[in-house]
């Protein structure tokens, strides 16, 4: 003879259902961090950038002249480098002034801005190509493509 089920146990199963959909759903979803990022999916993205962003840039530079950053390399702010949270070291990205539409390539090289909610943190030399040295801060757009591994190890692209 079956046991009889009760509503009590119909409802624990379909709370264990739930949770179980839950899950499902947030892991089909992701973790969006609010930044709009396009996948390399074929021969043409080869020159279309693999990552779009757009926030606020500050600029780095006097106080860390000479220090070691993050991919291991001596800091110049005379270079077109930048800092960014997680691109890849050595991606190069088109930054653009939102303000003024004057772009500038640079090469990622180091981590941060650890300042606010802030995208980028650019060499003195971009942030004077940007325009936006006198301000500090501006409303940039970032496109970036992740260059290559090239298997030289964790310190690859020492030169600027």
């Amino acid at each position: 003879m079956k046991p009889m089920r009760t509503a009590t146990s119909r409802r624990n199963r379909c709370a264990g259902y739930s949770r179980v959909a839950l899950i499902g759903a947030l892991a089909l979803s992701g973790c969006n961090s609010g930044q709009s990022v396009e996948h390399d999916t074929g021969s043409a993205s080869a020159t279309k950038p693999s990552h779009r962003e757009v926030g606020e840039a500050s600029w780095y530079g006097p106080g860390l002249q000479g220090n070691e950053t993050a991919s291991g390399e001596t800091f110049d702010q005379s270079k077109m480098t930048a800092a960014h949270p997680s691109l890849p070291m050595g991606t190069k990205a088109e930054v653009t002034n939102l303000e003024n539409d004057k772009k500038v390539e640079v090469r990622i090289n180091d981590r941060g801005p650890y300042v606010g909610d802030r995208a980028i943190d650019l060499s003195r030399a971009a942030a004077r190509k940007l325009g936006m040295e006198d301000d500090g801060t501006t409303q940039v757009k970032i496109e970036a493509t992740p260059q290559p591994k090239t298997g030289s190890g964790d310190k690859a692209g020492k030169k600027d």
